[in-house]
């Protein structure tokens, strides 16, 4: 119950895309059709679970033995880059067909600044590394479920009539407004 209370409070209740406002790049400029976002969604999935563990051993295990804790925005951003690195490295020899599914999708996860966001937060929150590697996972299956909704609106409201004041980015920044109206009504949830 615990897990499930706590999954629900890291994709929901504070969304770090709706409620925390990070992630915000690549959550407008790649919710243009379901499958993309989808696919982007996974990929920031895998990648922020895996930031989120390696970040979190690397601060406890490392910096703060050290007395070094005040590098951990220097040491995570290199970890993030390296890790996206070798994820893209590795699918590209081992699974030629992921990597060419996900295409650009990898290299854009370096620069999402909501990886960063989640990995400083797990230490400013003082999480354990389990802790950290659970609110990384649903973090990132809250910024999947955002960008899979935002692009299924797009898709819905793309032939709509709908004034020439608000076509484009005002009509998604709209929509993007709306969604974090709803996904803040989860704050009274826990």
């Amino acid at each position: 119950m615990n897990i499930f209370l706590f999954a629900v409070s890291a994709a929901l209740v504070n969304n770090v895309v709706l409620v925390q406002f990070q992630g915000l790049c690549p959550f407008l400029g790649v919710s243009k059709n379901t499958k993309t976002a989808a696919g982007m969604g996974a990929a920031v999935i895998f990648v922020m679970t895996l930031a989120s563990t390696v970040t979190s051993i690397v601060y406890y295990y490392v910096l703060v033995p050290l007395g070094l804790e005040y590098l951990n925005t220097i040491a995570f951003i290199l970890i993030i880059a390296g890790l996206v690195q070798f994820v893209e490295m590795f699918l590209k020899k081992k699974v030629r067909s992921l990597y060419k599914a996900l295409g650009v999708y990898l290299p854009l996860i370096t620069t999402n600044c909501a990886v960063l966001g989640i990995a400083i937060s797990n230490v400013q929150d003082d999480l354990t590394v389990g802790k950290s590697i659970l609110n990384g996972m649903f973090s990132a299956v809250g910024f999947a479920i955002a960008i899979v909704v935002l692009a299924s609106i797009r898709e819905k409201t793309e032939d709509n009539d709908v004034p020439e004041a608000i076509k484009g980015g005002p009509m998604i920044l709209l929509a993007a407004g709306l969604m974090a109206l709803a996904f803040n009504g989860f704050s009274g949830l826990l």
